[in-house]
């Protein structure tokens, strides 16, 4: 289990996150579609996670959806340190009605994120759609990963983010998937 804070004077965010576990799942970031979106990533993975953030939501939602991403990016990094003998390196499809999006990861120690998506909303819910792409680049940058999200189809922003949110959980645990041998990687190390 990893227990991960951050303060600043614009939020105060608190995360435990068990990477093994049985899909306990406890968000509360004060926008709910945000909430929703974590959840779905948190059940894909396989995750227990708890978060809370008090942010500054009187201003708007990107400084809650930046520190989220940031610590979220933190407590995966120093929970997948003990993870060796890992596939490293995985991709998900996934839909969700018209929608359907294509995630890779590589858990390689390189934090890099291409987004690639065009919502025809601005906002779902209190949720600026712009915030999606604000989280998977925080978060990769924090979890030292390189993410790459393709919308390939869809209409509907929900429905768009959701299977983006979906597919990054299946992928982050596919990539945690044990494999035998050594560290995947040529260079013997990550």
């Amino acid at each position: 289990m990893v227990k991960v804070r951050r303060t600043t004077k614009e939020t105060m965010v608190d995360i435990e996150l068990e990477m093994n576990g049985q899909r306990n799942i406890q968000v509360d970031t004060g926008i709910g579609f945000f909430d929703h979106m974590i959840t779905s990533l948190a059940f894909w993975a396989g995750w227990d996670l708890t978060l809370r953030c008090k942010g500054d939501l009187h201003v708007d939602t990107h400084h809650t959806v930046e520190d989220v991403g940031i610590l979220l990016g933190q407590a995966f990094n120093k929970a997948m340190l003990n993870e060796k003998r890992i596939e490293r390196i995985a991709y998900a499809f996934s839909p969700l009605d018209e929608a359907l999006s294509r995630i890779v990861v590589d858990l390689c120690n390189r934090p890099y994120c291409l987004f690639d998506a065009n919502f025809s909303e601005e906002k779902v819910g209190d949720f600026e759609t712009s915030m999606a792409s604000h989280f998977f680049h925080s978060f990769a940058t924090e979890a030292r990963i390189t993410l790459q999200v393709h919308s390939l189809f869809g209409e509907n922003a929900h429905h768009m983010i959701e299977s983006m949110f979906k597919g990054l959980g299946l992928a982050l645990r596919r990539a945690l998937s044990s494999r035998s041998g050594g560290v995947a990687s040529t260079k013997g190390v990550l």
